[in-house]
């Protein structure tokens, strides 16, 4: 299996760091997650959008083993944010988890989410 960015050279680069698109060959195991959040097995939540953002993802982490995948088994990001909230400590949670590697990613400025407590919610895609 083999997962690559597809960037074309006809169109502008992306706004951040993040895949336009990626190619994914060969797969035997495809991963869809709902909608993550940042509530910890305790039931206790962060109060600031970056905790959360990294609550989602080792929330995240402990479904890829659950699943017998890995963080580079990701090929597309959507997040999920409420108003006011400072973009970058998500972007660099996302940017943290991924290691370096480009995912295609969509990030959406939503009126609220589920429960008032909840700042951001990340649902993943991952192939193997």
């Amino acid at each position: 299996m083999g997962s690559r960015a597809v960037e074309p050279a006809g169109i502008a680069p992306p706004a951040a760091r993040y895949a336009h698109a990626v190619v994914t060959t060969g797969a035997e195991k495809w991963l869809h997650t709902c909608g993550i959040v940042a509530t910890r097995a305790d039931g206790s939540i962060a109060d600031d959008v970056g905790g959360q953002a990294r609550d989602i993802w080792g929330n995240v982490s402990a479904i890829l083993a659950e699943a017998g995948m890995e963080p580079s088994d990701i090929v597309s990001v959507t997040t999920y944010v409420v108003p006011g909230q400072d973009l970058a400590p998500v972007m660099a949670e996302r940017d943290r988890f991924l290691g370096g590697r480009l995912a295609a990613s969509t990030l959406l400025i939503v009126p609220e989410l589920a429960q008032p407590a909840w700042k951001v919610e990340i649902a993943v895609v991952a192939a193997r």
